[in-house]
């Protein structure tokens, strides 16, 4: 039986920020992160984006170099999954067979991509992307050239592993059902940017499209079937069509979830001495009066270290709008704000959409919900202060690139 302390469940990035958090506040006792891949903590945009693309190496993707957690002393059990938990006598059970004790728990257990639902999921030559085993495996057969890659789903991770794949040579195809890329999660209006990106970029978007299944022969996946007969031929078949939170181990403790780990703004779950941090936990944010779970970079990195502070016992209160970033091409991006207040909300623009250099505001009520800036830097910072702020705007003064940020910011203290 090991000694108590801070233990967290997931060792990806938003369980090495909040060991980070909790050393930061001062917390002295132990600390240990059991991490179910063979790995040290490591970030994932990297994996569909520079490293993906080879441009990337692979200490780029280290979230601390190994000696950080000696120093820190911060214990990591690699290659270890947590396989129960027993929230009462504070214990989480290894599938190595050993008990660890804890005084405090943070479960950082992540999400999973979705398989394929249909036929052909499990034939050779489908590909997920979440690891760096997987991001590997796809760079190794992107870099050859002149293959033939058929993407299920246009969200953020189906188009930048297409714009990868185009970057070695290879012909894609991407076939989704909505209308527009990207149509869940920033409107046709914005999306329509990124379809035009790719068609440019010579990618056959198959939209409003839907598959009947990944067509197979001799066990390995040779095309992807569309409603209506027709397959796309292809040498290897990639599926994102989004990811589910790995809630299993909670739920069996009877911990509370929906649509993840329900959370306080404090990162405490409904269990004493619990907490989750990350891809899986569902925040409740006082900005929005609601709870939000998201799952990006961004999201892990600052809840890690809110969530660090809050297990060491610091009064926290975690209201950050969320946060993504892409890099498509020549085409790069940023985004803050809040998916439900976006609903039903038409963006404005600023700048020149056709060149792809702009500013996308979503505005609900003469207040910005959400901004996207794409091929302009330096402004993300205001973006998210005009929405923490709730300074009404002016439209029209908004949109006119004449009209500095910082001006629309000062009347966020009247």
């Amino acid at each position: 039986m090991s000694e108590g302390g801070i233990v967290i469940v997931g060792g990806g990035l938003a369980g090495a920020r909040v060991a980070e958090g909790a050393r930061a506040a001062g917390y002295d006792g132990p600390v240990r992160i059991v991490a179910a891949e063979d790995a040290m903590p490591y970030i994932r945009p990297p994996l569909s984006k520079e490293f993906l693309a080879g441009t990337g190496s692979r200490d780029d993707l280290d979230v601390h170099p190994a000696e950080w957690y000696a120093e820190q002393r911060v214990e990591v059990l690699r290659g270890v999954r947590a396989t129960g938990l027993d929230v009462r006598a504070h214990r989480v059970r290894l599938d190595d067979g050993r008990d660890l004790a804890w005084d405090r728990l943070l479960l950082a257990t992540g999400s999973t991509p979705r398989r394929w639902p249909g036929a052909g999921a499990d034939l050779e030559g489908v590909h997920l992307l979440r690891t760096i085993g997987d991001s590997l495996a796809l760079r190794a057969l992107f870099e050859p050239g002149g293959r033939s890659i058929v993407l299920i789903g246009a969200g953020w991770i189906g188009l930048e592993v297409a714009a990868a794949a185009r970057g070695y040579g290879n012909e894609v195809t991407v076939v989704a059902p909505e209308a527009v890329p990207l149509e869940a999660a920033i409107g046709p209006a914005a999306g329509e940017v990124f379809a035009r990106l790719h068609r440019d970029d010579g990618v056959d978007l198959r939209l409003s499209t839907k598959v009947a299944g990944i067509a197979g022969e001799e066990g390995r996946a040779i095309g992807v079937a569309l409603e209506g007969g027709e397959v796309v031929p292809a040498d290897a078949v990639i599926v994102g069509i989004g990811a589910v939170p790995i809630t299993g181990l909670a739920e069996a403790a009877g911990i509370e979830v929906g649509n993840g780990i329900t959370t306080d703004a404090g990162f405490r779950t409904s269990e004493p001495d619990t907490y989750a941090a990350g891809d899986v936990a569902n925040v409740y944010q006082p900005f929005l009066g609601a709870h939000l779970r998201t799952e990006h970079w961004a999201t892990a990195e600052h809840h890690g270290l809110a969530a660090g502070r809050s297990i060491a016992g610091e009064a926290v209160e975690f209201d950050e709008p969320p946060y993504f970033y892409t890099d498509q091409y020549d085409l790069g991006m940023e985004f803050s704000g809040y998916g439900p207040l976006m609903t039903g909300v038409q963006p404005v623009f600023r700048g020149d959409v056709p060149g792809r250099e702009f500013i996308a505001f979503w505005v609900a009520d003469e207040r910005v919900v959400a901004g996207m800036n794409v091929n302009v830097w330096d402004v993300n910072e205001q973006v998210q202060q005009l929405i923490s702020s709730r300074v009404r705007v002016d439209a029209a003064r908004l949109v006119d690139p004449g009209v500095p940020l910082e001006a629309l910011l000062a009347g966020a203290g009247a």
